[in-house]
């Protein structure tokens, strides 16, 4: 625009100016440019126009010479005898507003908490000392032995504790070996294959693992055993016994009964977590192991599965979710705390901080898209081999109509040689 209306005023026929400069407001940081040309002959009207653009250029080049040894954003390169000015206005302009830094490498961003696990991130810490002791609990196999398990126990040193006949599916075993003096060592095994250890000594746990392995139908890996354990702290304090900030309270004036019963009903909701934790752990490999079909019929490639196979899919999916809705007490309290409201209230309160009911959800929802999933690839199969037996039926009747229609002609063949 400064050009176009220097041009009409001056009124000359052809400008040739010896460089092209186009400007905005400083502040913007437009990069300057001159390029030599070979001089030509002009009006005086025209060269005094070339002088005053001149002039005002070189003014403006002064300024960003002494601007960029002063102001550390601006960039000097020459590059072919070019001179390219950057102010640091031009550096931020050229930025994205979106653009975000790049993450540091070697820190890993966090996700969420895992699903078989209750999120102790956001509670406010107890007042952590030395009288604090351990719960530990652990999912070692499908189901126990406990008739022949308590005898073995109890000819290796321990001693048996009773419970009411209503709780016939559990063994409580107690210990002289405890980690911490402040309480004592009790053992609560159940039927359903968890085993809860309370104040016991490390060493101690170790040796009634091993004797258990001789009790065991269908362990697990001793692996997943050591991964899929829930650990929670536990103290005697005054009080009512009760669960808070992700620890237990046990109350200090309970006499030694009631306080079995009042660690039983614990140790019942720790014993569901970790047999919930194993079978979200199979079904995670059975989510796995199926994980590529859906990919294979959308790409519309041949699904390389037999029918046995899908059968046994099935099987797996079916004993899983009998497991976790008909065998075990995932879905209602056990008969148990009907008529013990107290230990009815610590049961709940465990489960809903161990998130049971929530987790029961996830897997059951994973269940069923998984079902649907092997109903569809036995549909599948159902129809490829009805399609197979159509052609099989197609192919017969071909092969017999072929039959007749050879006879037909070898009959007329003959009737006519006879002729």
């Amino acid at each position: 625009m400064l050009l176009r209306t220097l041009w009409s005023r001056s009124g000359a026929q052809r400008l040739n100016p010896v460089f092209i400069s186009a400007s905005v407001n400083l502040s913007q940081s437009v990069q300057p440019r001159w390029y030599e040309s070979k001089p030509r002959t002009h009006s005086n009207s025209s060269r005094s126009c070339c002088c005053c653009l001149n002039t005002r250029h070189q003014q403006r080049v002064q300024s960003l010479s002494s601007s960029s040894l002063t102001d550390p954003g601006v960039l000097d390169t020459r590059r072919s005898g070019q001179t390219r000015l950057y102010s640091s206005d031009l550096v931020k302009s050229m930025l994205k507003p979106g653009l975000k830094p790049a993450a540091v490498p070697g820190k890993r961003v966090p996700k969420g908490p895992r699903t078989k696990q209750p999120s102790r991130a956001n509670q406010p810490p107890l007042n952590e000392d030395k009288d604090m002791m351990q719960c530990i609990a652990f999912a070692t196999a499908d189901q126990y032995h406990l008739p022949t398990l308590c005898h073995d126990l109890i000819s290796h040193g321990f001693h048996e504790i009773d419970l009411p006949r209503d709780a016939s599916n559990a063994l409580v075993i107690s210990t002289d070996m405890v980690a911490k003096p402040d309480d004592d060592a009790v053992m609560f095994f159940f039927r359903e294959g968890s085993v809860v250890f309370w104040n016991v000594e490390e060493k101690t746990v170790k040796r009634v693992l091993r004797i258990l392995e001789h009790h065991e139908i269908q362990p697990y890996e001793v692996a997943l055993v050591h991964w899929e354990n829930e650990e929670i702290n536990y103290t005697v304090g005054e009080g009512n016994t009760k669960l808070e900030r992700g620890n237990f309270i046990l109350s200090v004036n309970m006499e030694q009964h009631e306080a079995v019963l009042e660690k039983f009903a614990f140790s019942n909701a720790l014993c569901l977590s970790v047999k919930l934790a194993i079978w979200e752990v199979s079904l995670d490999n059975f989510v796995e192991s199926i994980q590529s079909i859906p990919e294979t019929l959308k790409s519309g490639k041949r699904v390389k599965l037999s029918s046995a196979e899908v059968m046994k899919k099935i099987g797996e999916l079916f004993t899983l979710r009998h497991c976790i809705n008909l065998r075990s007490d995932l879905l209602l309290t056990p008969d148990f705390y009907w008529d013990r409201e107290n230990l009815e209230k610590l049961y709940d309160k465990t489960c809903q901080f161990l998130s049971i009911n929530r987790r029961v959800n996830v897997v059951n929802e994973k269940l069923e898209h998984c079902t649907q999933l092997t109903d569809l690839m036995r549909s599948h199969l159902s129809e490829k081999h009805s399609f197979r037996l159509e052609w099989m039926i197609v192919i017969l009747i071909t092969i017999e109509i072929t039959e007749c229609m050879v006879s037909l002609i070898s009959s007329s063949l003959r009737l006519t040689a006879g002729e």
